[in-house]
């Protein structure tokens, strides 16, 4: 078997990003994949099993393999993981080196369940490190030097925060509160307050749309679609951003609360540094609106997202195959390698 070229996976809970040396990031698609229910069978990966959310016939199910930033099924994430490779590296049987991040909550079997599904869907050599590492140096952040930075890296399923100085880790934290629980907030307020259901895809494309958890200056209304309970018929309502306020003020005080509590266990050397470097928000669910702004209010300490936040990890893995003096470093701190 040929050796092939290096590559970095985001493996995320919503959404898998792969970062190929020289080429940059050539894939972002949802982590989802479509199984016909009767064989076993898989229909469809990522975009297109996406799709199907909410819409497939009886016989096929939208899976995501990953929760909580985890494998939840592990047949599923080295098939999604497979078919992913395939489709950016060729039908080839060079063999790549594979840079992979995860939560920092993560087990030691959760690991060792990350780095099995890697392998078998095709890598040479494993690198597993925490995301807020690779969220750190896609952020721009050199995180050798002697100096403390604070990223906060909401994914889908977990937020990870840490206090990184010297190539490592100083303190963290991850807490299964993030994208995910935003929509799910939203889907619980829109039923209680208008007696309405609605989509996953419908409450995410409203968070996006219009999610804020500090007031905005003016306030915005979208028509949003869903079905009446009390009739069973569809049914069209207004919702504005004083609702998505109201919706997401429980999933965003968790995670300042979270921030807080990591910065109080911190050496004040390393806060004093983070108040002068600010505190790094990266992932898709730093997006939401008014979020920096409300870190900023809690904390004291300037909060700011990150450029091209959802991709920072990915790209932090791409930097860092890269750079050989980096990687190095990396590599040293990693959770697993083999």
């Amino acid at each position: 078997m040929a050796f092939g070229t290096d590559v970095g996976i985001d493996l995320g809970t919503a959404t898998v990003l792969i970062y190929v040396k020289g080429k940059g990031i050539v894939l972002n698609e949802p982590s989802v994949v479509a199984v016909d229910k009767v064989n076993k069978i898989i229909k469809k990966v990522g975009i297109e099993a996406q799709q199907m959310l909410g819409r497939a016939p009886g016989t096929i199910e939208p899976v995501r393999p990953l929760k909580d930033g985890v494998i939840s099924d592990y047949d599923l994430t080295e098939k999604m993981i497979k078919y992913f490779l395939r489709k950016v590296l060729g039908n080839t049987s060079f063999w790549p080196r594979i840079m992979v991040c995860v939560p920092s909550s993560i087990t030691e079997v959760e690991i060792l369940a990350v780095r099995n599904a890697v392998k078998k869907a095709g890598a040479r050599h494993v690198y597993i490190i925490e995301e807020p590492i690779a969220a750190a140096i896609g952020a721009g952040i050199d995180i050798i030097k002697p100096c403390g930075n604070m990223v906060v890296d909401i994914g889908g399923g977990t937020t990870d925060i840490a206090v990184i100085s010297l190539g490592g880790v100083a303190n963290k934290t991850s807490i299964k509160i993030a994208g995910d629980r935003f929509d799910e907030a939203l889907i619980k307020y829109i039923r209680r307050k208008f007696n309405v259901l609605i989509g996953d895809r419908t409450a995410q494309d409203t968070k996006e749309a219009i999610g804020c958890v500090y007031m905005p200056t003016d306030v915005i209304s979208i028509p949003v679609k869903g079905r009446c309970l009390m009739t069973g018929l569809p049914k069209t309502i207004d919702v504005n951003s004083e609702d998505m306020l109201a919706a997401f003020e429980e999933p965003a005080n968790a995670i300042s609360d979270a921030v807080c509590r990591v910065l109080e266990g911190t050496e004040p050397e390393l806060v004093a540094d983070i108040s002068k470097n600010k505190i790094h928000l990266t992932g898709g669910g730093s997006l939401v609106k008014g979020l920096a702004e409300l870190l900023t209010v809690r904390t004291g300490i300037q909060t700011v997202v990150a450029e091209d936040a959802v991709s920072c990890v990915v790209r932090g893995t791409g930097i860092a195959l890269e750079n050989e003096k980096l990687f190095a470093a990396i590599s040293h701190n990693a959770l697993m390698s083999d």
